[in-house]
């Protein structure tokens, strides 16, 4: 499992796609939203396929990104808002994303970690030392859904999920709800009752399937393997969000 950047990086400098000044989908309130470069998983939805691989990046200094960020601070103040870091995957990225965070807590700004939680979990614990926040993607709750989704893993997700509960660290689950893919009962009921015991759970959004990426899919030369799905009808929608709502747990 790779876990952190392969080439020579500084906790002062990392490699990122973007950043979006005024993010509104990723973490409460206005957010500055920084899109990481890099990442381990290959999930047949991906909406950020140009965000794969490093030298696809532009290198940025923690104190660059610190400068720009600070111009925001009213926005933060009068939203509840904050910073969210995304990528890609940061945890890729460890020294780099503890640097921001930790500039971030000493001008009191919220920090906001979206992950898939694919990391070796000793790597993430420095970083959440200084996270307030959590939104942890857990694709699937069937390894083998899993697996044929991302490309890898889940035990990983499951152990960092279960360390975010042993911390009692603010978390937001994520699931992306695909048609003919993640929606089988077994997977949705498994995954709502792997988190209901977790008293970190603030919420859980179900997020519907969409291909607004497929068009960077076809740009960059991918095989785009999801072409004939079509996005999750309502009822469908309300099935899911009703399984969820029927172990205790808070859905948007």
């Amino acid at each position: 499992m790779t876990n952190t950047l392969s080439i020579n990086n500084s906790s002062q400098t990392g490699i990122i796609h973007s950043v979006e000044s005024c993010g509104t989908v990723d973490g409460p309130g206005i957010r500055f939203v920084i899109f990481t470069q890099g990442c381990p998983l290959r999930c047949l939805y991906c909406h950020n396929p140009d965000c794969r691989h490093f030298e696809d990046g532009k290198i940025v200094t923690v104190d660059e990104l610190i400068t720009e960020i600070d111009k925001y601070r009213a926005y933060f103040e009068s939203s509840g808002g904050g910073v969210t870091i995304t990528g890609g995957e940061p945890l890729m990225q460890p020294d780099f994303v503890k640097a921001i965070f930790q500039n971030c807590k000493k001008i009191n700004i919220h920090t906001t970690l979206d992950t898939s939680g694919y990391v070796n979990l000793n790597i993430a614990k420095p970083i959440l030392e200084y996270t307030d926040l959590v939104l942890l993607d857990i694709k699937s709750f069937d390894p083998n859904i899993y697996h044929k989704l991302t490309s890898v893993s889940l035990e990983p997700t499951l152990i960092f999920a279960r360390y975010l509960a042993q911390i009692n660290k603010p978390t937001w689950i994520r699931f992306v709800l695909v048609p003919n893919l993640t929606d089988p009962e077994n997977n949705v009921r498994g995954l709502a009752q792997f988190i209901a015991p977790f008293k970190n759970i603030e919420k859980v959004e179900i997020l519907p399937f969409h291909k607004m990426g497929e068009y960077k899919w076809e740009q960059l030369g991918y095989d785009y393997q999801l072409k004939d799905t079509q996005p999750p009808s309502p009822q469908l929608m309300n099935q899911v969000i009703n399984i969820f709502k029927s172990y205790g747990l808070k859905v948007q």
